[in-house]
């Protein structure tokens, strides 16, 4: 499982389900020596699976719940797997949900809610993570972002937004945390299959395929493989960066140009 990278180091995974991008970028980190705490909000079988296969591979792995829609347990989940780890280095802010609402019909608990799980929980996870790195030296956070930051989908205005506003929050703290030498980057994921896509009749591989200009859907482990480098000291010289791991999707215009 490990191969030496983050050796030593010690990562809290917010949002951890049985696949998707936290379960790969977990898997990814441990896969290269770290200890890792995974969050879940739900159902444990995903951390519980993660766990187990770290273990199977000699590596160290917990678990932690809570809704993180609250503060209060945005600041528990830090501590509790800061505890069982016994310090922390690595923070990565997972957890968010994604709805597809027209502007219209946007109530304002709805509003509220994804706000609070997409963005205040990525904004006080990080404050209660800060407290904690500040006493092993320093430390690295990634953002899960989205390409929804950069363009626009119809009906996914509040999506959008708290996505929108993690980039933005993603520069500012890495500008205010450079004295506690902690690094602050984002991922903005393109279209990553995930078994919940076919929960559309309509949805198949070969149609997501055709949602990036490289040709083929996005895998769990295309992010994963992204934030460990941006968490790695490889990229000790980045800092307050987003990157779009698309398959080019942010790069080509929505509409078809006419041949020159």
């Amino acid at each position: 499982m490990t191969t030496g990278s983050f050796t030593g180091k010690l990562a809290l995974v917010t949002g951890v389900e049985a696949t998707g991008i936290g379960y790969g970028i977990a898997r990814e980190l441990a896969r290269q020596g770290a200890a890792v705490v995974a969050h879940y909000p739900f159902s444990p079988a995903g951390a519980d699976t993660l766990i187990q296969e770290i273990s199977a591979h000699g590596g160290r792995a917990g678990k932690v719940h809570g809704d993180l829609s609250t503060v209060d347990n945005c600041l528990r989940v830090v501590d509790e797997a800061a505890a069982f780890l016994g310090g922390l280095d690595i923070l990565v802010n997972n957890a968010g949900i994604t709805e597809k609402v027209p502007f219209l019909q946007v109530t304002p608990e709805l509003f509220d809610h994804l706000y609070h799980v997409n963005l205040r929980s990525h904004y006080f996870c990080t404050q209660q993570a800060v407290r904690w790195m500040n006493q092993r030296g320093g430390g690295a956070i990634l953002n899960l972002a989205s390409i929804h930051a950069f363009g626009g989908v119809p009906n996914f205005a509040v999506y959008a937004s708290t996505k929108t506003a993690i980039v933005a929050l993603t520069r500012e703290l890495a500008i205010e945390l450079v004295p506690q030498h902690i690094r602050v980057n984002a991922i903005a994921p393109g279209h990553i299959e995930v078994p919940r896509h076919f929960a559309a009749p309509s949805y198949t591989t070969e149609i997501g395929a055709r949602l990036s200009p490289w040709g083929r859907v996005g895998r769990a482990e295309d992010p994963a493989k992204a934030a460990a480098f941006l968490l790695s000291d490889a990229a000790d010289f980045i800092t307050g960066q987003t990157l779009y791991v698309d398959g080019g999707t942010t790069t080509k215009l929505a509409v078809d140009a006419p041949p020159l």
